[in-house]
């Protein structure tokens, strides 16, 4: 289980904020794009689980640190008792919640030494990204409400081909468009959070085979045609530490 030691945690606001933006990427993923697989490590038959978001964008379904007091803030305890005595989306929005909270108390605490403005701006900073239970509970209205979903304007949809091009499809809701938009409607951005949206440019990566928002990986769709292969900041880093 990734901690790392309190002498080498994160000390400046950036550093904790991208702390936290690995951290909560994972447990959405868990949640949302992997949660079938997290169902299935929730296993109500073992002890006292744990779901931990980790920096790198991973999550992991774990027993609780050995350590006391741990070296860092423990997530919610036990959550695979509860598994199969509540409806799943209910679970799933309930630990949602834990996790949040458990994001924030980790990053307050990596952030102690921070003064009043920067502890204000770490806030500020966070709150623009939308919570996990947000990111849970709007990926699940999207998908009851894509039926009711429709319009008449066009829509422009950018994609990556195989060649790695961008590719911009303008459709009509006649043309087809509703196909589209259901394609992508549980498309969620590996670095906000947020919900596909054919109104926005989105890149996906050609390593992880995550979407993106442009905005959240500072590309824009001039740029996006001059890139012959994407990879998205997390598995650029990773290349690097290789």
């Amino acid at each position: 289980m990734e901690v790392g030691s309190i002498s080498s945690a994160p000390r400046s606001v950036e550093e904790i904020y991208k702390d936290y933006s690995g951290r909560r990427a994972g447990i959405i993923r868990a949640l949302t794009n992997d949660v079938d697989e997290f169902y299935a490590q929730c296993d109500p038959e073992k002890e006292n689980l744990c779901l931990y978001g980790h920096p790198n964008d991973s999550w992991e379904v774990n027993l609780p640190a050995e350590e006391v007091p741990p070296e860092l803030p423990e997530p919610a305890l036990g959550i695979n008792f509860a598994r199969d005595g509540m409806e799943r989306r209910d679970w799933l929005s309930l630990i949602a919640v834990h996790s949040d909270s458990w994001l924030l108390s980790v990053a307050f605490y990596l952030g102690a030494r921070l003064n009043r403005n920067e502890r204000k701006r770490l806030f500020s900073m966070i709150n623009e990204l939308p919570s996990v239970f947000e990111v849970v509970s709007d990926r699940r209205q999207s998908r009851e409400k894509s039926s009711m979903d429709s319009g008449s304007k066009s829509k422009t949809a950018t994609k990556r081909t195989s060649d790695g091009q961008i590719k911009s499809n303008s459709k009509t809701a006649d043309e087809g468009y509703g196909e589209d938009d259901d394609e992508h409607s549980e498309t969620l951005c590996g670095a906000c959070g947020g919900s596909y949206s054919a109104d926005e440019f989105w890149i996906a990566c050609d390593v992880c085979e995550r979407w993106f928002h442009g905005k959240c990986v500072k590309i824009t769709p001039a740029k996006a045609e001059s890139i012959k292969q994407y990879k998205c900041p997390s598995c650029s880093s990773k290349k690097g530490r290789q």
